[in-house]
């Protein structure tokens, strides 16, 4: 069962759900099933003093914080 995101066309509700094989997924907002599939940032383990553990923010689209549920820009 993947865990995919998703931004709802009618009320641009940005959420994550597990999808089963055939099922449509609905936005738990508004219940609409017109979504866009987006793309998913990987989940990197970090080790204390390796560096950064968060994509550039320069990486981000420009626009409110934060863009995404995965947002590099989250407060």
């Amino acid at each position: 069962m993947p865990l995919f995101e998703y931004r709802c066309e009618t009320c641009s509700h940005d959420f994550e759900i597990l999808v089963r094989n055939g099922e449509q997924p609905a936005c738990p907002d508004c219940g609409e099933v017109h979504l866009q599939k987006l793309f998913s940032e990987p989940a990197v383990a970090h080790v204390a003093g390796s560096g950064p553990s968060l994509p550039m923010a320069s990486n981000c689209p420009p626009g409110p914080l934060p863009c995404s549920p995965t947002c590099c820009r989250l407060p």
